[in-house]
């Protein structure tokens, strides 16, 4: 009874193997058909996943300028809402002082 148990555990360690393989030769398959090789760099891209890579290092160099650019507009921005809160006091003292000469 005891060898019989043991062959059918060996059996059953094979079977699973043997799935285990099968399906990662699968998913294997699957992720080459998503990746593939890696095309070389003004090579036809022939993969979904070297084509998004194509496009986000196209989007990427586009926009390498756009950094120092919005800097210098939050520079610009601040400066301009520093001067917006001086207007806002001066109409602040002028509301208030035209409603002095209309009460006085």
């Amino acid at each position: 009874m005891i060898v019989l148990l043991t062959v059918l555990s060996a059996l059953a360690v094979v079977v699973l193997f043997a799935a285990l393989v099968f399906y990662l030769v699968k998913i294997i398959a699957v992720l080459d058909s998503i990746g593939g090789e890696t095309p070389s760099e003004y090579s036809f891209r022939s993969s979904y996943l070297s084509k998004i890579g194509f496009g986000v290092r196209a989007i990427e160099r586009q926009t390498d300028h756009l950094g120092p650019e919005v800097t210098r507009l939050n520079e610009g921005l601040s400066r301009a809402a520093e001067g917006l809160r001086s207007i806002d006091g001066h109409l602040v003292g002028t509301i208030e002082a035209v409603g002095r000469q209309e009460r006085g």
